[in-house]
């Protein structure tokens, strides 16, 4: 299993919105840059993910789940551009804003620190556990 990072502005997209969609999950489409495409490419069904309010909020809100690999994006009619299919999976008792990852050193190598306008990230298994218990699961 790998981990990842999704990010979405919440008035485009927001956390309540993908755990409105139930199991049947939503299509993480829109995205039109080839490494955040790529990432997408590698993900496999029942990865994980963190859900990240981006512009106002800046913080990892909820945990997601692959549910279906890379398949052709459904908002374009380039075949260049893949999406993948999530659901959501819980939320983040408490959420774990970009000020509290950057304060700590061992979250300072985070693709989120080093490429912040990445749409779709790796995160590591020791980034996703720091997260995690910082988010109080």
């Amino acid at each position: 299993m790998r981990y990842w990072l999704f990010k979405s502005e919440p008035s485009t997209w927001s956390w309540d919105q993908q755990v409105a969609r139930g199991d049947s999950g939503e299509e993480w489409d829109g995205v039109r840059n080839y490494q955040a495409r790529n990432f997408m490419r590698e993900m496999a069904v029942g990865d994980l993910g963190f859900f990240y309010h981006s512009q106002s909020e800046k913080a990892v809100v909820g945990i997601v789940e692959v549910i279906a690999e890379a398949h052709p994006d459904s908002t374009s009619d380039d075949e260049r551009w893949d999406c993948v299919d999530i659901k959501a999976v819980e939320p983040l008792p408490t959420p774990v804003t970009l000020e509290q990852i950057k304060a700590r050193e061992d979250l300072s190598g985070m693709a989120l620190v080093k490429s912040p306008r990445l749409s779709v990230q790796p995160v590591t298994e020791a980034e996703w556990q720091t997260i995690r218990a910082m988010g109080g699961l």
